[in-house]
């Protein structure tokens, strides 16, 4: 999809900063307005985790007992709020968890980006250990779903998420981040998204006049 950010609209530029996946994951979503998100750890979103003790004070992350109640109270905060819930689950089965309440956002139109963690890039398609294909499972319930596997594609990745998410009819987005792309370092730059080419959440309508068929 060809894009146009806000960036390359305004004519500014940003000094690239240099960080891990998982920190620039947790800097998008703060450059996003995320004060708040729900999740649930496990082993392949551990680096996101550990990026988000270092700004605990600034980005609330509230424990469920289950990815299922992740979905589900990111939906209640966007319903309640009007922003986009956001939710993080682990892979696998943590992944899979969170199919109904991702298929209820679908249905009931609401505004989510779910982050789930994935095994890493060489072991995909591998049957490794707590390995879904969560990206073909929830194809059919988002309106967008993205497999990210280098560090430097998830700013990329959530920018679009977010702007896909709130636009047209609301609905939800999934991300799934490979381990060693959240692990990998990379000099990050942020954009959000105001236009997408091959995107078009709001069609022009054009009326169309009836000819007064001939007698």
């Amino acid at each position: 999809m060809e894009t146009q950010s806000q960036t390359a609209i305004k004519g500014k530029s940003q000094q690239a900063v240099r960080m891990t996946g998982a920190d620039a994951l947790v800097k998008s979503l703060q450059i996003e307005g995320t004060k708040i998100l729900f999740g649930y750890p496990g082993g392949a979103i551990m680096p996101v985790y550990d990026a988000l003790f270092s700004v605990q004070d600034e980005l609330h992350h509230v424990l469920v007992r289950h990815e299922q109640g992740a979905i589900h109270a990111a939906q209640g905060f966007a319903r309640v709020t009007g922003e986009v819930g956001v939710a993080i689950v682990t892979s696998g089965p943590g992944a899979t968890n969170a199919v109904t309440g991702i298929a209820d956002a679908m249905i009931d139109s609401t505004p989510l980006v779910v982050i789930s963690g994935q095994v890493g890039s060489t072991l995909l398609g591998t049957d490794a250990f707590q390995e879904t294909d969560v990206v073909g499972v929830t194809q059919p319930i988002t309106k967008w779903n993205y497999q990210v596997k280098r560090a430097e594609d998830i700013p990329y990745a959530i920018a679009r998420a977010f702007y896909i998410a709130r636009s047209g009819r609301p609905g939800p987005v999934l991300i799934d981040i490979t381990k060693d792309a959240q692990f990998a370092s990379f000099d990050y730059i942020y954009e959000p998204v105001t236009h997408i080419r091959s995107y078009k959440p709001i069609p022009e309508v054009i009326r169309l006049r009836f000819k007064q068929l001939p007698n």
